[in-house]
């Protein structure tokens, strides 16, 4: 795994016109921010919400949180004075909705260019639409400016046409194709959003599927699914325990061929596995 892993477990919608919510979430346990100027605010307050989140990112003042701000899509009216002015504001990422191709990841990132936006701004895509699942390869491979995935589940279901029921069986297949292509580009990919903030018992079981399918972490829409988010997509005390010894007892057989740890065969593969346990582990330790 990458030395310059970062947790994103974690990552906590808020809508940028609300100065109260952008005030509490200093102390939200997150690992990152959507500071969100589309879907959570309405027409009238864009620009005070932009204002507000572009202030917010530049301040300086959340800590290790990863501060992205969420722009609203190309083609609206407010996409270049958004883009414009998270550019200037330099936050950790922008994350841009619907996008659909590889054509217009490149659009992104020669606009972030042309807007002054520095290298450690990243760009975040949201995949939320039929054609971004068929092109969802291409574009994790756009550009390398682009490092994240984002699953916008509830767009899905509406241009799907299908039902939102527990176990998403409707929309397996995109989160699998999602997945598949972010490995492919070797970028991090998040879950979408769980509606119902107060059935604790399906947010925990949706966390739970999001891990074994892979994905890095999810997409939050309340502050209470913050902490359980993070302890879903966490590797158990459990974990680490076994990859440790893994990783320890492959070193003590000389680091090649098979080796037998508590009655299994280990081999490359499952060492890669367990140091890339260890490494998430010691990425949320130390942050």
């Amino acid at each position: 795994m990458s030395s310059d892993y970062r947790a994103r477990r974690s990552a906590l919608y808020m809508p940028s016109s609300n100065q109260r919510a952008l005030e509490k979430a200093k102390t939200i346990p997150c690992d990152a921010l959507i500071l969100d100027l589309e879907d959570a605010v309405a027409p009238d307050a864009k620009d005070a919400a932009r204002e507000n989140a572009c202030a917010a990112a530049s301040s300086g003042d959340y800590g290790r949180r990863e501060i992205t701000i969420r722009v609203n899509g190309i083609g609206t009216e407010w996409h270049e004075a958004d883009m414009e002015a998270a550019c200037a504001a330099a936050p950790d990422a922008i994350v841009v909705p619907k996008v659909s191709s590889a054509k217009e990841v490149k659009t992104l990132v020669t606009s972030m260019t042309r807007f002054g936006a520095p290298q450690q701004t990243k760009l975040w895509a949201m995949i939320e639409t039929p054609k971004a699942i068929f092109n969802a390869r291409k574009i994790g491979e756009a550009d390398e400016r682009l490092v994240c995935f984002v699953l916008g589940t509830n767009d899905l279901i509406k241009e799907l046409q299908v039902q939102h029921v527990p176990g998403r069986a409707p929309l397996l297949t995109s989160l699998s194709i999602a997945v598949l292509a972010a490995r492919r580009a070797g970028i991090t990919v998040l879950d979408g959003v769980y509606n119902d903030v107060k059935d604790a018992d399906g947010f925990a079981a949706e966390c739970t599927q999001g891990r074994q399918f892979g994905f890095d972490g999810k997409t939050l829409i309340h502050p209470g699914q913050v902490e359980p988010c993070n302890a879903a997509f966490a590797p158990s005390a459990e974990e680490v325990d076994q990859s440790r010894g893994i990783v320890d007892a492959w070193r003590a057989g000389g680091g090649g061929g098979v080796i037998t740890y508590n009655g299994r065969l280990i081999e490359q593969l499952h060492v890669d596995m367990a140091e890339r346990v260890l490494a998430i582990h010691e990425a949320i330790t130390a942050s």
